[in-house]
């Protein structure tokens, strides 16, 4: 029977809302409810799950830093703290968030805000959600320039991205933080584009008065080349787009691509950027195997990844 014989073959099914329904069982009705988009949701967990228990597997977490101003923060430390990834491709704006708000608060708003007076009351908006100035700018530079004089006079003047994440961690003490579980479960951090951001400008900054500090990005790909080299399989939760994407996805083309991706995305495909990218265009590249078991989940990562690592954890847990 062919693939196309098979397909009308499984009935779409209701939604059955029994008495203390769990967020597992609810995402594997959706496998059955199909509902466009559930759909995929419930492929992905599949395919996580799948990633998650290949002895085998390299596991990457690559997402954007935008998310890491929310609670979806905690999402993505609850799979660190739990040792559920192995390797993590970020932005520098993940430092910068993950740093502040150790110490400091950030704030509900809406999309539609008077920026103007925003400005003038020194808050920014990331979309909905506010960051006044004394809760960003002033305590990063404070923690990142302590820090930093303290390495130097340590001597250690010449950083990679991974042990400045892994410095950062072991700093920051607080059970809220990504990069402290990173730290503790040596799980390495790896930023491409560390300059671009609050913690990055704090690295330049400090440069100005010590000439021979430097931050070394290619120690960075000499640790990722290995990583890769060595994987037996690999695969990669993928949250955004952008560089901390390219950067999975690129390096994974040199032991013939990803075996497991999951893609979760609002971007669009059609203007070519890497961002809207779909899996299927990626294994064109080899960044992804012909073979690799993948789904592109478009949505808004705030609302998908809890859902769908709630669902996960309790998988994992049942197994034990």
């Amino acid at each position: 029977m062919s693939k196309a014989q098979r397909a009308h073959k499984i009935a779409v099914r209701d939604y059955q809302f029994t008495e203390n329904l769990t967020v597992e069982e609810l995402v594997r009705q959706m496998g059955e409810a199909w509902g466009f988009t559930a759909g995929k949701l419930a492929m992905g967990v599949d395919i996580i799950e799948t990633m998650m228990t290949d002895k085998k597997c390299t596991k990457f977490l690559s997402f954007t830093a935008d998310i890491i101003a929310t609670g979806t923060r905690g999402v993505i430390k609850e799979l660190v703290k739990q040792k559920l990834v192995d390797v993590i491709i970020t932005t520098c704006g993940t430092l910068d968030h993950d740093i502040a708000r150790c110490w400091k608060d950030y704030y509900r708003g809406s999309f539609i805000m008077n920026d103007s007076k925003l400005h003038e009351e020194s808050v920014n908006r990331l979309g909905n959600v506010l960051v006044p100035n004394d809760s960003y700018g002033p305590i990063i530079e404070k923690k990142i320039q302590t820090m930093l004089s303290e390495l130097y006079a340590e001597g250690k003047k010449e950083l990679s991205t991974a042990e400045l994440s892994r410095e950062i961690g072991l700093r920051c003490c607080d059970e809220t933080s990504i990069l402290y579980w990173a730290a503790k479960n040596d799980i390495p951090v790896y930023v491409p584009g560390i300059t671009d951001g609050a913690v990055g400008y704090q690295l330049w900054f400090f440069s100005q008065d010590h000439r021979d500090f430097r931050v070394n990005l290619l120690k960075d790909e000499d640790e990722l080349n290995n990583i890769v080299f060595d994987a037996k399989k690999s695969g990669a939760l993928i949250v955004g787009g952008g560089i901390s994407k390219h950067h999975t996805i690129w390096w994974n083309q040199f032991k013939d691509g990803l075996d497991y991706a999951v893609y979760i995305s609002t971007a669009d495909e059609w203007d070519g950027s890497l961002s809207g990218a779909r899996p299927r265009e990626a294994i064109s590249w080899g960044k992804i195997s012909e073979k690799a078991k993948r789904i592109m989940i478009e949505g808004d990562a705030t609302m998908v990844l809890p859902v769908m690592v709630s669902a996960l954890i309790d998988r994992l847990n049942k197994r034990k």
